[in-house]
């Protein structure tokens, strides 16, 4: 009698063990085929209470700020630097005079506005101008309370360019349209349609990275250059208010 129970709980015990294996196997199976998931969820609640607290990533945000700080400082000294070397424009808040157009010579071959800032404000001839979106043009002629703009559109107007994109100066001239023509004198640049086109860092004229336009189209290359189209991004025709940038020779 004894020896019927022994045998009957060691069969028992066998089927148990059995069956746990055959369950290990299924869920092994099933990770398997899930790639891990459920593993990788599981983690993901048991890890969470160990993740970076709230204190330790505003101590990256903040040390990642001092960073970008630092940095921009010193490209700042190192462009102001540049520039005294190199003779070129810069531009402070106390050169900058606000004024509102009063006259638009849009659409006839002069192109030009005229402001309600002149002579008594400090408006100079040679003066920047600039309105939402980048350049405008240059102060031509001044009086006691106003100033002549000649256009970027204006036959008259040649200002030197950079694109960044291909780091390449150029020189945008005025054709008497909506549309000045920029001049590369290499045939061999990349330039493309949608290209951003602002003042040059090598210019003694005006302030460097004014954004002026984007190349809209491009003409067919000559033998000795390569000319473009492009499409301003201040419109002279809806701006009510500028700022004159005081020009320092």
């Amino acid at each position: 009698m004894f020896d019927i129970r022994r045998i009957s709980n060691s069969r028992w015990w066998h089927k148990k063990k059995n069956w746990i294996f055959f369950g290990t196997f299924l869920l092994l199976l099933f990770i398997r085929i899930s790639k891990g998931s459920v593993y990788k969820d599981i983690y993901y609640f048991i890890s969470k209470p160990f993740w970076p607290g709230k204190f330790q990533k505003e101590v990256i945000i903040k040390s990642t700020n001092q960073e970008l700080l630092i940095n921009l400082n010193l490209l700042k000294k190192d462009n102001k630097r540049l520039r005294e070397i190199l003779s070129l424009q810069d531009t402070s808040i106390d050169d900058i005079i606000s004024a509102a157009v009063i006259s638009r010579k849009t659409g006839s071959w002069w192109r030009q506005i005229i402001l309600n800032k002149g002579s008594k404000d400090g408006v100079e001839i040679g003066s920047i101008v600039i309105g939402p979106g980048g350049l405008l043009g240059r102060v031509n002629n001044t009086s006691l309370f106003t100033a002549s703009v000649i256009l970027l559109t204006s036959p008259e107007s040649k200002v030197g360019v950079w694109l960044d994109r291909i780091q390449i100066n150029g020189l945008l001239v005025g054709v008497g349209d909506d549309y000045p023509s920029l001049i590369l004198y290499t045939k061999n640049a990349d330039i493309k349609v949608g290209d951003f086109v602002s003042s040059s860092p090598a210019s003694t004229l005006l302030p460097p990275n004014i954004p002026i336009g984007i190349i809209q189209s491009v003409d067919k290359p000559s033998k000795a250059k390569k000319t473009a189209k492009i499409s301003l991004l201040a419109n002279p025709y809806a701006i009510d208010w500028v700022q004159i940038l005081k020009v320092k020779i």
